[in-house]
Order: structure tokens, then sequence, then C-alpha cells
């Protein structure tokens, strides 16, 4: 046995069905940034079309470009990371849907188009407040006269309205949802016609349905990944769907020796502030190096013995578990894990 991450398909399926109860009659669309949050895009979108997702949420136009290798023109594809025009040209060749969150990129959205002889759909990105790749309130009205203008011409086709918000307090939130429902009437004053409008991501989603509009955008939750400092994976009806366990390989009377360290992607703040799972029960981290780690000793431990780092089981710390131990978010925990650390699957 090596240290391995297992993912929990079935799991994530039950995860994908209650969010998707949660959220209707607004659709939900996957998330699949930084290689599904480290459980495998090839392992996780067989399982989500089978699901029936049917928007699909790359980040970038490289993830979006596996996406269309892995399911052909099944679903849609929606990118906002787009830093040059050679990404734009990619994204509307590969049929992606761009997110544009500023005048510069519309521009290069429509002449991209234009060379390939087809329409890019575009979801114009307001700034709500995050300060997140958006356009800013004082010049959308120009930005969406502008689009308006492009349309016409057969350049673009903007397909939908959307932003990001900080979900940090309701009273942020709602400040964001006005900035964002205003600049969704200007579209429209302009002579534009979204047909999906989205703003939240997991927890505002889950929590708030005046947030959820056509579309919502779920990453974190899908994966069983709880937000920090707020309710469990259980208590929101979810179950972890990544299982990352290591193998002892020494024993010493106070410590064991376990075959994954800092290189594996364990953060090495985790040392004497994060548990892990073992037969006995939960014992420390004691250390995190390279190459291994060590973990406090139980009576009986040998070499061969597997230990749940973190997992979806009632005794194991899970990712968000080991995220609040050392003040950051269970999506850093995920997606750190090497890309090297073999995976499975069932």
């Amino acid at each position: 046995m090596t240290a391995q991450l297992h993912v929990d398909l079935g799991a994530f399926g039950e995860n994908l069905r209650v969010l998707r109860d949660r959220v209707a009659p607004a659709e939900l669309m996957l998330v699949v940034k930084n290689d599904a949050y480290g459980h495998g895009v090839e392992r996780i979108l067989p399982r989500a079309l089978e699901e029936g997702v049917t928007w699909v949420g790359a980040f970038d136009v490289a993830t979006g470009r596996r996406v269309r290798r892995l399911v052909g023109e099944a679903i849609r594809v929606f990118v906002w990371m787009l830093p040059d025009p050679d990404d734009v040209a990619e994204a509307i060749d590969l049929q992606l849907d761009l997110g544009v969150g500023d005048a510069q990129l519309l521009e290069d959205a429509a002449a991209a188009a234009r060379r390939a002889g087809t329409t890019a759909r575009v979801h114009l990105k307001i700034d709500s407040g995050l300060r997140r790749n958006g356009i800013r309130p004082e010049e959308w009205e120009a930005v969406v006269r502008r689009a308006r203008a492009l349309e016409k011409r057969g350049a673009i086709r903007v397909i939908g309205v959307w932003s990001h918000i900080a979900e940090a307090s309701d009273a942020d939130d709602d400040d964001a949802r006005a900035i964002f429902d205003l600049a969704l009437t200007q579209a429209r004053v302009a002579g534009l016609t979204p047909t999906v409008t989205h703003l939240a991501a997991s927890s505002a989603a889950s929590a708030r349905a005046e947030f959820r509009y056509d579309l919502v955008r779920i990453g974190a939750f899908a994966y069983g990944v709880a937000p920090a400092g707020g309710p469990s994976a259980l208590n929101l009806g979810l179950r972890p769907i990544g299982t990352l366990t290591a193998t002892v390989t020494a024993v010493e009377s106070e410590r064991v020796h376990v075959d994954a360290g800092f290189l594996h992607g364990l953060p090495t703040a985790l040392a004497g502030a994060a548990d892990v799972g073992t037969p006995a029960g939960r014992r420390p981290l004691l250390a995190v190096e390279a190459l291994q780690s060590l973990v406090g000793s139980w009576g009986g431990a040998a070499s061969g013995d597997t230990v749940v780092l973190y997992g979806g089981g009632v005794d194991e710390p899970t990712a968000t578990e080991w995220a609040e131990a050392i003040g950051t978010i269970g999506e850093e925990i995920v997606t750190r894990i090497s890309p090297r650390l073999p995976r499975t699957s069932e």
C-alpha cells in the first residue's frame, strides 16, 4: 500500500442530487476548476453526465479543452479566466461560453469570432463589490451598449449576466445582489436579452433562494467540502467524496511514520494542529516532512496499517476540519494534493 486519494463517485452522485433538488428550479453548473477540486476531471465528469449535469464551469481554457475532449458537445462549458487573445480564440473554437469581465475582453471576443466566422457566446460580468474580474458599475452602461452593437453585427451573443459575491455576510451579499439586479435591468434596457443569470456559488445558492436566479455555480459543495467556520457537510446533507490515506512504514514507541508529506501536498502548518484517523481512533499529526509524516502512536500499531489523513467517515477528520485548524478553507486542502499521488474511485 502507498498513500492515495480514494474518490467515492457514489457520494458525489448523491451530493449532486441533493444540491439539484435544493436549488431547483435554478439549474446547477458543476465547477471543475483545479482538476475537479483535486478529485480528477476524468473521474468526475462521466458521473456528472450520468446525473444529468448540463453546465460545467471549467474556469480556464485548458480545463475547458479537457472537458470538451471528454464529453464532446453534450454540455455547455463556461470559462472566465481568459488572459490573452489566444485563449479567447481557442475558447471560441471549442464552443465554450465566455465570462467577460472587461471592455477589452469583449472586443477581443468579437474580433476572434469575426475571424472564425462564428458568434461568441458571452456572459457579461458586473463587479458587484468583490473586485474580482468584473466590469465596474460606472462603466457598465457603456459596455452593455457596446455589447448590443456587437450583437447586431453578429459577432457576439450575450447569453448571460453574472457575478461573484463574497459570501462574507448577508448584508454584504444583499448589497451585491442590488448591484447585480440594477446591472441586469440596465442590460435589458440596452436591448440585451440574456437567457441565463447567475450570481451564487455553493454557500449562497444553498442557503438563500433569492440568489439562485437561472443558474448556480456549485463547486466545493458538490465534492462534500463544507465552508470553514460554517455548517458541516453532514449538516448540509452532503458527504465528502475524497478520502486521503497513508500507510504506516515504521513504528516507534510514541509515534508512527506514514508515507505522505508536504511533497504530496500536506501543509506543514498541520503539524501539532490537526488529527488523523487510525485503527484506534484519532491521533495527533505531530510532524509533516518532505516524504513522510509522524503521527501519535497507538497500541498494536504495525507497519502496513492504514491511516486516514482526511475523509468522510464518522470518526475521521475532514478536509474542512484540517482547514479550520490552520486558518484556511477546505478547498485549499483538497486542491493542493499532488496530482502524482495515486487516485482510485468506485
